[in-house]
């Protein structure tokens, strides 16, 4: 078991102690993953690593509990989702761009972010997805949105890497199709 299940375990049993406990142990990681992804946004963003942990924390806290490891660096890669689609909306608002292919190179996942309604699109096609394949749709939300590697991903959701680069193939082809699919929607309006 590892460090933050234990602390979890002993949250959902009423521990006010370990509440204190978990950011200490879950900072780091947490830190990293939202490193990764604003280092792959446009240059002269408000929004920092520290600030995009500290949100999706903020969001984290008290709100529900988790049952292990992998529950819980799931909601913080929902959270860390929501944030940024939240921020590209807001900027979107202000900016329109045209929709147009989205590429969903695992080492280019940042890069879409820059254009916000491939953003808008990808998220509606995610939630879409997620309603039919909520595991896979995790492990896009974690490639994708916080920038694990595919060997992370697979460990923190508990299954194998091969059985991760199946589901990876398969999610960036269903989401390819359906943004496709809203893009062609668009067109003939």
């Amino acid at each position: 078991m590892s460090e933050v299940t234990r602390i979890l375990n002993q949250i959902c049993n009423g521990s006010l102690d370990s509440e204190s406990d978990l950011l200490p142990a879950v900072y780091d990681e947490l830190r990293q993953m939202a490193g990764a992804k604003i280092a792959k946004e446009k240059p002269g963003q408000t929004l920092d690593a520290t600030a995009l942990v500290h949100e999706a924390y903020l969001r984290l806290a008290g709100t529900q509990s988790f049952e292990s490891r992998r529950h819980f660096f799931g909601a913080a890669a929902e959270a860390m989702r929501r944030i940024l689609i939240d921020r590209a909306r807001a900027r979107n608002a202000k900016k329109r761009g045209d929709v147009a292919r989205l590429e969903m190179d695992p080492d280019q996942f940042g890069r879409a972010s820059t254009n916000h309604r491939k953003f808008d699109a990808l998220n509606a096609a995610l939630e879409k997805f997620a309603a039919i394949e909520p595991e896979t749709a995790q492990l896009v939300k974690m490639r994708y949105f916080i920038g694990l590697k595919i060997r992370e991903a697979a460990e923190v959701l508990g299954i194998s890497t091969a059985t991760a680069d199946r589901h990876w193939a398969y999610a960036r082809a269903w989401l390819q199709t359906e943004i496709e699919q809203q893009d062609a929607e668009e067109t003939e309006r």
